[in-house]
């Protein structure tokens, strides 16, 4: 079986991102971060993900980006709520660097195991505010992948850096997961959590809970969470 690293947050775009990796073969290896972000109830769909996708092993790797900050998911900024960001600026819930360092850690994994391939679910709706979900910068970040690592210098190895998701809107993506029978209902996408009781539930309102629905009801699809 080949390998492949899948980035895999707990959200609706990574998990679709790791099916598509599953249905093409793949044995998964699932990647995700505490980071100390907001929304850190993410965790735990992207272990209940990996499971259904059946993941050969799944890393968490720990570190605190809270003290940086510059981010509405790490620091004390309000999460914008009730509508979309303008789509010529960059939104507040960009978390800097964050791809960057995401994907340097799924290459060093990638490197060690042998796997040639990493996938993560950049996707075009964030495309038009994250500066790290361009395809200029996934394009770049390949190349700088073959320049970087031992098994590429060496000819044993020639990284793909795959974001299967990058052209397709949500709807798109609701659909291709759900044809290739992903359960949505063990995914996360909200920002900011709201408690109710002992369990957190989505607010409802923020940017990727109004997408998230957006995307279900332009399916033709009830949202299962």
């Amino acid at each position: 079986m080949k390998r492949a690293v899948v980035l895999l947050s707990g959200g609706l775009d990574s998990a679709t991102s790791a099916v598509m990796a599953k249905s093409e073969g793949y044995d998964i290896y699932a990647l995700s971060f505490d980071y100390a972000q907001r929304h850190i109830v993410e965790l735990d769909s992207a272990k209940k993900i990996a499971k259904f996708v059946g993941a050969k092993d799944h890393l968490v790797i720990k570190f605190d980006m809270s003290t940086i900050g510059g981010s509405a998911l790490t620091s004390n900024i309000d999460v914008p709520k009730d509508k979309l960001p303008d789509a010529s600026s960059i939104p507040v819930t960009y978390v800097p660097a964050r791809n960057t360092i995401f994907l340097s850690f799924a290459l060093g994994w990638a490197e060690v195991l042998g796997a040639e391939d990493i996938f993560i679910g950049a996707n075009a709706i964030d495309y038009s505010g994250y500066p790290d979900c361009r395809p200029e910068y996934i394009d770049a970040f390949e190349n700088m992948a073959n320049l970087a690592t031992k098994a590429a210098v060496e000819g044993r190895s020639r990284f793909r850096i795959r974001a299967p998701l990058l052209n397709m809107s949500k709807s798109e993506i609701i659909k291709k997961g759900s044809n290739l029978g992903l359960d949505y209902s063990l995914t996360w996408s909200c920002y900011d959590p709201q408690q109710n009781g002992l369990v957190y539930v989505p607010c409802g309102r923020c940017d990727s809970c109004v997408l998230r629905g957006r995307g279900f009801k332009e399916a033709g699809l009830a949202d299962p969470a």
